[in-house]
């Protein structure tokens, strides 16, 4: 690790700032991702940005949403009594996450920004077209079990590594970030993108913005929620594949519901068109076996993950009847 400069930034407008004087500069939080990049040498800043100070902590209930500060630690946000009251979803993905010591560190904005956790992405000595642009793809061909099956190009087949982050994307959820510019709101569905040509760009975010908040609209996914999380081992392991439910169920008919998919593309796969299948249908076995199938429409696997294609598939299966069941 090379040496660095840190400033400690007291408001978001000096974060902005502050990181504006020096193009290699990054903001730092909880650190639980970009230290350990730091570490294996991906990324070397000049200057890191401490924003912890910033007030950007709280939980706020509002008229009509949530909002949730970018520096809420993972584990407050997933032990808030209201939280699991009003949005169970998320309190559950949060808790499948990691491990309860990183919990504590991370922040809701770090986690959306994490990088992938692909072994070539973090191999200096391997090819990796998002840590090095045009130095190619080590895992097509290579060791990919991990790798996407939804929306991959030719040059990335990388997962998003989140499970908060699979939860908000199914939640309708907003981030609101500042800038150079001002402030802005961005679609949680549009914040991180598909590798296309440009695998190095993880997200929407402009150069020096910066995350403050994240909005979550009221709804009435309170009770047949799940998330369901397929690992390697049951603490501390990333998602093979990962899968967020939450229905609106009257006297057994599914009138809304949500469906996102983690471990399987480049960022939180929404299922829209799964969503709009279910809505009207009555909960049944057949049901959920349709609603899988056509959620891996599309799917392709690289070799080593083509397991995913039926695992996928039986994860939703399973997490729809779960949640439909309590």
């Amino acid at each position: 690790m090379k040496n660095f400069q840190i400033i400690k930034a007291l408001s978001s407008s000096s974060a902005v700032t502050g990181k504006a004087k020096d193009n290699s500069s990054m903001f730092i939080a909880g650190g639980t991702n970009l230290v350990d990049l730091m570490k294996k040498n991906v990324v070397a800043p000049d200057k890191l940005v401490d924003i912890n100070g910033l007030d950007l902590k709280k939980i706020e209930f509002l008229k009509g949403k949530v909002s949730i500060g970018a520096l809420a630690k993972n584990s407050q946000v997933a032990e808030d009594s209201s939280i699991k009251e009003k949005h169970p979803l998320l309190a559950l993905a949060l808790a499948a996450g990691a491990s309860q010591q990183i919990r504590n560190m991370a922040t809701v904005g770090g986690n959306m920004l994490q990088r992938t956790r692909c072994s070539y992405f973090y191999n200096t000595d391997m090819p990796c077209n998002k840590r090095v642009p045009k130095s190619g793809c080590g895992a097509i061909g290579g060791s990919n079990r991990m790798s996407a099956i939804f929306g991959a190009s030719d040059s990335c087949i990388a997962v998003h590594p989140s499970d908060m982050c699979v939860a908000l994307a199914a939640l309708d959820a907003t981030v609101l970030v500042e800038g150079p510019k001002g402030k802005r709101q961005i679609n949680f569905t549009d914040f991180h993108r598909l590798p296309g040509n440009t695998p190095e760009k993880d997200n929407t975010l402009e150069n020096r913005e910066l995350i403050t908040s994240v909005e979550i609209p009221d709804h009435n996914f309170t009770k047949n929620v799940h998330y369901l999380k397929v690992r390697d081992r049951t603490s501390y392991a990333f998602a093979l594949v990962s899968v967020a439910v939450a229905l609106d169920l009257k006297n057994n008919v599914i009138n809304n519901a949500r469906l996102a998919m983690g471990g399987v593309a480049h960022k939180p796969w929404r299922l829209f068109e799964t969503e709009e299948f279910l809505k009207g249908k009555t909960v049944s076995e057949e049901i959920f076996r349709q609603a899988a199938n056509l959620s891996m429409k599309g799917a392709r696997g690289y070799g080593e993950n083509d397991f995913k294609l039926t695992l996928g598939a039986n994860a939703i299966t399973e997490a729809l009847t779960i949640a439909a069941s309590k």
